[in-house]
């Protein structure tokens, strides 16, 4: 089986930290696109295109609403679980299994309640019936571990590699050290077939339990999660004040946090950098000011010039668009493009354009954006 990262782990290690970068934030740059509002829709979080165009939209206390763009007429899909609904709990990602047109599989990820006042992340699959307007045969796959109390960094974004592993985000829940605990899933990157199972080459698959799911540890709060075209897998997450990583990532690596980080604390307290530990995966990019991530995807297309095989990141309190350029395991920003508002989701329509979602935050409604070359 091809795994994502072939390189020898030292030599990747060694790599990213002569590649990482600082970087402040740039001016804005001319836009090559003119984006319209298509739609609206209450606190949108994710969405994927189906085959026919029709695209699933995520609303994050638990609605899945399925839109017929050309029409301009929504239908609300039954099944969705129950979600633990607050902060930044709630439905979150949306993602078609490789094979969709054959069996019908959707993933979903939210928020889960627990006992007491706890939650965690959950990612399930269900098939999803257009006829009834509804998921069906709905099975957990996943599930953060341990539930904790609070309501923030889930993660819980989804990603299929080419080999048709399932790849999650599980952030550390603002919880710290959880991220260096192998007894738990925290602040993890987890790899799975897609019925759940643990698949061969896990580097921590001896340990057995949760451990076994691992792929790479020291993670705070990802939100993004993109393959390359030669297979390497990119992971955006969020730091603490200051130090956002887009981090390239390898098998068995631990990229150091709450022992490193590019940020500090919210309380001023400061954090040792990554180049005082060499022992930890560096990132390939910090930014301070931050840009605050959200969606990415790496765009595969020729509508927009210059774009094919770069990244697309949306940035909250950065209210952008991000472009990012790859160079084997150096990665930097390209352009940061002025969005005036803050962008949660980028997703790539069947034609290659550019489909932004606009965050609602606290009940409000998020636009749906096309982007339309300016050409």
């Amino acid at each position: 089986m091809r795994l994502p990262v072939r390189l020898p782990l030292a030599l990747v290690l060694a790599a990213a930290c002569a590649a990482t970068q600082a970087q402040p934030a740039p001016a804005a740059a001319p836009k090559p696109f003119v984006e319209r509002e298509i739609a609206r829709f209450d606190e949108p979080w994710a969405m994927a295109f189906l085959p026919d165009g029709r695209l699933l939209v995520s609303e994050k206390a638990g609605r899945l609403q399925l839109y017929d763009i050309a029409g301009d007429k929504r239908i609300r899909i039954a099944g969705v679980p129950e979600v633990a609904y607050g902060g930044q709990g709630g439905f979150g990602d949306v993602v078609l299994h490789p094979r969709f047109a054959e069996n019908g599989w959707v993933y979903l990820s939210y928020a889960e309640p627990g006992e007491g006042d706890t939650a965690g992340a959950a990612v399930a699959r269900a098939r999803l019936d257009l006829d009834n307007a509804r998921l069906a045969d709905l099975q957990v796959v996943w599930r953060q571990s341990p539930k904790v109390s609070g309501q923030g960094h889930y993660g819980h974004r989804i990603a299929f590699d080419r080999d048709g592993l399932l790849w999650i985000t599980s952030s550390e829940r603002q919880k710290f050290d959880p991220a260096q605990d192998m007894a738990g899933n925290l602040g993890k990157i987890v790899r799975l077939r897609d019925d759940g199972q643990v698949p061969d080459g896990n580097p921590f698959a001896a340990q057995g339990g949760v451990a076994a799911q691992v792929w790479s540890l020291g993670h705070r709060n990802m939100l993004g999660i993109a393959f390359a075209d030669d297979g390497r897998l990119w992971v955006h997450e969020m730091g603490p004040k200051g130090g956002d990583e887009l981090n390239l990532i390898a098998r068995g690596a631990n990229y150091g946090y709450p022992i490193v980080s590019n940020g500090d604390h919210y309380d001023g307290k400061p954090i040792p950098d990554h180049d005082t530990r060499p022992e930890f995966r560096a990132p390939a990019v910090t930014r301070n000011p931050v840009i605050s991530p959200a969606g990415f995807i790496i765009y595969r297309g020729d509508r927009y010039p210059g774009w094919n095989g770069q990244g697309l990141i949306g940035g909250l309190s950065s209210q952008s668009l991000v472009r990012v350029a790859f160079d084997g395991d150096a990665a930097r920003e390209a352009a940061r493009y002025d969005m005036g508002t803050r962008i949660r989701e980028v997703e790539q329509g069947p034609d290659g354009t550019v489909w932004l979602l606009e965050d609602g935050g606290r009940g409000a409604k998020g636009r749906l954006y096309r982007l339309e070359p300016a050409s």
